[in-house]
C-alpha cells in the first residue's frame, strides 16, 4: 500500500508539472496574442489609457465641484449665505429622499454591567420593524433620580467590532467627565453583519467596507442609498435617548471618527435635536479626495451628490450655527489641505450668523488616527457647548471586553432572531414595490416603449455623439481570408477607443459590432466565434470600451476585493463617482458604441449593422440599440435578465454592476428596453439571473414574458429568439 501511494504521489507530481507547463504555454500564447492586437501601446500620448475611465469621470466631477466652489466664493452678504444654506438643506433632502415611517422602537435592556464610576446597559432596539440595532448606554454613577444629563451619541468607524473596538478610550473618558454616552453598531459592523457566516464566525463578503459596498450597489438600483439607512439609524438612536428620563433633550451631542465622522456629519443636518457635533478624521473636500485616495466606502456616496453641487463642507454648513468642531490630523488619508479649504467655507457660514465661536478646527501631527491632543479638544468642546464644565484631560481607562458589551444571545443579530430584517431584505421589498409600479406603467402609459428610452437616456447620463470621429490606423495583420486593422477613435472624452476591424476578403456587406467584457482580447480567446463569423463574409468591429483592454481597468480591477466571489469587472470605487455626477459607466460606453456605429456607417459598402454582446456587456448593446435604430439585429450571449434580478439575488455577480444604472428600477428595467426593440430581430442565449446562474427562475421567466409581450404587441413574435445555448450556426441563421 505504501508503494502504491508513493507511485501515485510521483505520478501526480509529474502530471502537475505537465499541467503547469501547459498553463505557462497557454498564458504565454495569450500574452503574445494580446500584444499582437495592441492598438495604442506605442503611443506616448496614451500612456495613462488604463486609467482613462477614472480620469474621464473625475474630470466631470471636478467641473461640477468647481462650479459649486465658484458659487460659494461669490457669496458676499449674510443674506447670500442664509439663502445658500437653505439651498444646501434642500439639496441634501433631495438626494437622500424620504425616510421610512417612525415605527415602535421595541427597545429592550438585555443586560446591565456595574463598573467603578459608571454602569452599562446593553440595549436592543428596532430602527425599522425587525431591523435590529445593537447598542450600549454608558451612564455615569453620579447620575441620580431626577437629573437631566448631557448626552453624546458615539458613531463608530470601520471596525468589525463596532464601538467595542478602539473607541472606548474616548467613550469612557466622556463618561468619566459626566456625560451619558450612547454607542450603537453601524450596519455591517459589530453584531450587525449583513452577510454573516456562522461556521467561520466572519463576514462572507469580507471586511466591513466590503459589506457596505456589496449592499450599496443593490440599493443604488432602487434609487436609494445605504447612507439613508445609516442616517435613519442615527435619528432613531436619538429617538431612543429621549425615552430616558435622565437625558437632557436640549444637550445632545454627536461625535465619531473616520466612518463615525462620516455618520456624524451626515446625520446631523437631518436631526435638529442634535445640539453639537465633533467630526473626527473625515471632513476634507471631494476634489482633494478624488485627487488622492479616491471615492470612499459605499455608504458615503449618494446618487447625484456632485450634480447637485454638494461637497463635504456643506454638511457642516447645513447645521450652522450649532456648535461644530472639525478634528483633523496632518497625515490623514483625508487630505489636510482639503480640510483647511472646507474650514474656510464653513467659517464664513458661521460668520454670517455672527457665531464664529461656535465653529473651530483642531489639528495634530498624526496619521488617520486618534490622538491625545485631539481627544482632549473634543472633551473641552462638548464641556463648553453642552454646559458640562470640568477638566479636559485624557486618562488611560480600562476598556470593557466584547463579551461584556454583547447585546444579542449569539453575538450576531442574524443568528439570534428568526424574524430579523437585513438591508438586503428591506431593499428587496422596496424593489418589489417598484416592480409593481412598473407593471402598472407598462399597462397605463401610452407609448411606454418610447418613454422607457427617454428614462434610460436621462438616468444613464447618456450624451449623444457629435460629429463623426475620424479613425486612426495604427497597424494591420494579414490572416487567411481576412485582414485585421488596428484603429482608435476619440471617445466621449479625452481618451481613445481602440478597436480591431476584421474585414473579410469576400464581404456580404454586413457588419457586426462585437462587445465583450474582455474587450478586443476576446478576439483571441473567442477566436472561433469571431473568425467563423468573419469567414461568413461579415465585417466585425471589436472594441476596447473604456475600462477594458488597453483602456482599463488599470488599478481599478475588481479582482478579489470580495471574499466570496472574484469580481471579473471593475472595483466599485470607480462606479461611485459616475453615480455621483448623475451618470453611469454604461452611459459613457453606449455613447462610444454609437460613435463606432457611425464609423461603420461611413463605409459605403456596409448596408446593415448587427450587434453581439457577451454577459455584462449586454446592457450596453441593449441601450445602444434602443437609442439608435441603425442596429438591425441584436444577439445577447449569457446576459443577466434584469437589474431587478441583481437586487433579488442576495449574492449577485459583482461584475454585473459595471453596467448598472442607479435609480433605473424607479422607471424602467432591461426587459423594457428589450421589448421596445421590436420589430428588429433579437436573440437571447443562455439568459441568467443576477448571480449569473439560474437560481431565480421566476424572475427570469417574468423578464422573458415582458420581452415576448413587446414583440407580440407589434406582431413580430417571429423576430424574437430565446435559446438555451446558441451555436455558431444559430447565429448565422439569426443574422441571415
Amino acid at each position: 500500500m505504501k508503494l502504491i501511494k508513493k507511485r501515485l504521489s510521483i505520478q501526480n507530481k509529474f502530471l502537475g508539472k505537465i499541467f503547469f507547463v501547459i498553463v505557462l504555454l497557454s498564458l504565454s500564447s495569450n500574452s503574445n496574442a494580446q500584444k499582437e492586437l495592441d492598438v495604442i501601446k506605442d503611443w506616448k500620448g496614451f500612456s495613462n489609457a488604463p486609467n482613462a475611465l477614472y480620469d474621464h469621470i473625475t474630470d466631470q466631477a471636478y467641473g461640477l465641484l468647481n462650479e459649486r466652489k465658484i458659487e460659494v466664493e461669490n457669496l458676499r452678504s449674510t443674506d447670500d449665505w442664509l439663502k445658500y444654506q437653505e439651498k444646501v438643506k434642500g439639496s441634501l433632502k433631495k438626494v437622500i429622499g424620504e425616510f421610512p415611517a417612525r415605527t415602535p422602537l421595541n427597545s429592550k435592556i438585555v443586560s446591565t454591567i456595574e463598573k467603578d464610576f459608571y454602569r452599562v446597559e446593553n440595549i436592543l432596539f428596532e430602527s425599522q420593524p425587525n431591523f435590529y440595532v445593537t447598542s450600549s448606554l454608558f451612564i455615569p454613577s453620579s447620575v441620580k433620580e431626577g437629573d437631566k444629563v448631557p448626552t453624546i451619541v458615539y458613531c463608530s468607524g470601520h471596525t468589525a467590532q463596532g464601538y467595542r473596538g478602539g473607541y472606548q478610550q474616548i467613550i469612557l473618558n466622556l463618561v468619566k467627565k459626566g456625560f451619558v454616552v450612547f454607542a450603537y453598531d453601524p450596519i455591517g459592523q459589530g453584531e450587525r453583519f449583513q452577510y454573516f457566516d456562522s461556521v467561520n464566525n466572519e463576514s462572507i463578503v469580507g471586511a466591513v467596507t466590503r459589506e457596505h459596498a456589496y449592499s450599496t450597489a443593490q440599493i443604488f438600483l432602487n434609487g436609494s442609498s445605504l447612507t439613508k439607512y445609516m442616517i435613519w439609524d442615527g435619528i432613531r438612536a436619538v429617538d431612543y435617548l429621549l425615552t430616558r428620563n435622565f437625558v437632557d433633550g436640549s444637550r445632545i451631542g454627536m461625535t465619531g471618527r473616520s466612518g463615525g465622522g462620516f455618520q456624524t456629519a451626515y446625520i446631523s443636518p437631518f436631526d435638529d435635536r442634535i445640539d453639537a457635533i465633533a467630526v473626527e478624521n473625515h471632513i476634507t473636500t471631494y476634489t482633494r479626495m478624488l485627487q488622492s485616495i479616491g471615492p470612499r466606502e459605499g455608504e458615503q456616496n449618494i446618487i447625484g451628490m456632485f450634480s447637485n453641487k454638494i461637497d463635504h463642507a456643506d454638511f457642516l454648513i447645513a447645521v450652522a450655527p450649532k456648535p461644530a468642531l472639525m478634528i483633523t490630523t496632518t497625515n490623514d488619508i483625508f487630505n489636510i489641505d482639503g480640510s483647511k479649504e472646507a474650514e474656510e467655507e464653513i467659517s464664513k457660514m458661521y460668520k454670517a450668523y455672527d457665531k464664529e465661536d461656535n465653529f473651530g478646527r483642531v489639528e495634530d501631527l498624526a496619521a488617520h488616527s486618534s490622538t491625545k491632543k485631539n481627544r482632549e479638544a473634543t472633551y473641552a468642546f462638548f464641556q463648553q457647548h453642552l454646559d458640562n464644565p470640568g477638566d479636559p484631560f485624557d486618562e488611560e481607562l480600562v476598556p470593557l471586553s466584547e463579551e461584556e458589551l454583547q447585546v444579542t444571545p449569539t453575538g450576531q443579530v442574524s443568528t439570534s432572531f428568526d424574524n430579523y430584517e437585513s438591508v438586503f431584505s428591506l431593499n428587496k421589498k422596496e424593489a418589489e414595490k417598484l416592480n409593481e409600479k412598473l407593471k402598472r406603467s407598462r399597462k397605463a402609459i401610452e407609448d411606454y416603449p418610447a418613454k422607457v428610452v427617454e428614462y434610460a437616456k436621462q438616468l444613464s447620463g447618456y450624451i449623444k455623439p457629435g460629429t463623426n470621429p475620424k479613425p486612426v490606423l495604427t497597424g494591420s495583420i494579414r490572416k487567411t481570408g481576412y485582414l485585421i486593422e488596428k484603429y482608435f477613435i476619440k471617445g466621449e472624452g479625452d481618451y481613445p477607443v481602440p478597436y480591431l476591424l476584421f474585414t473579410p476578403d469576400a464581404s456580404n456587406k454586413k457588419a457586426i459590432i462585437y462587445l465583450h467584457p474582455d474587450g478586443k482580447i476576446a478576439s483571441s480567446s473567442e477566436s472561433n466565434e469571431i473568425e467563423d463569423v468573419v469567414n461568413q463574409g461579415y465585417t466585425v468591429l471589436v472594441p476596447d470600451l473604456i475600462g477594458t483592454g488597453e483602456t482599463g481597468p488599470g488599478e481599478w480591477l475588481g479582482g478579489s476585493y470580495f471574499d466570496h466571489a472574484y469580481n471579473k469587472g471593475l472595483i466599485y470605487q470607480i462606479w461611485y463617482p459616475s453615480v455621483m455626477i448623475g451618470r453611469s459607466i454604461l452611459g459613457i460606453r453606449v455613447s462610444d458604441v454609437l460613435r463606432l456605429v457611425q464609423v461603420i456607417k461611413e463605409n459605403d459598402e456596409i448596408k446593415e449593422i448587427r450587434g453581439i454582446a457577451h454577459e455584462q456587456m449586454s446592457p450596453v448593446l441593449l441601450h445602444a440599440a434602443a437609442f439608435e435604430k441603425s442596429i438591425t439585429h441584436v444577439a445577447l450571449i449569457k446576459p443577466y435578465s434584469s437589474y431587478r434580478s441583481i437586487v433579488a439575488s442576495r449574492f449577485y455577480a459583482p461584475q454585473f454592476i459595471d453596467n448598472a444604472v442607479a435609480g433605473s428600477l424607479q422607471y424602467y428595467d432591461l426587459p423594457d428596453l428589450a421589448a421596445g426593440l421590436a420589430p428588429i430581430k433579437l436573440l437571447i442565449s443562455g439568459i441568467t439571473d443576477g448571480n449569473g446562474k439560474h437560481e431565480n427562475l421566476s424572475i427570469i421567466n417574468e423578464d422573458i414574458e415582458i420581452i415576448k409581450s413587446g414583440f407580440k404587441n407589434t406582431g413580430t413574435e417571429n423576430n424574437l429568439f430565446i435559446l438555451d445555448n446558441a451555436s455558431i450556426e444559430d447565429l448565422y441563421n439569426f443574422f441571415d
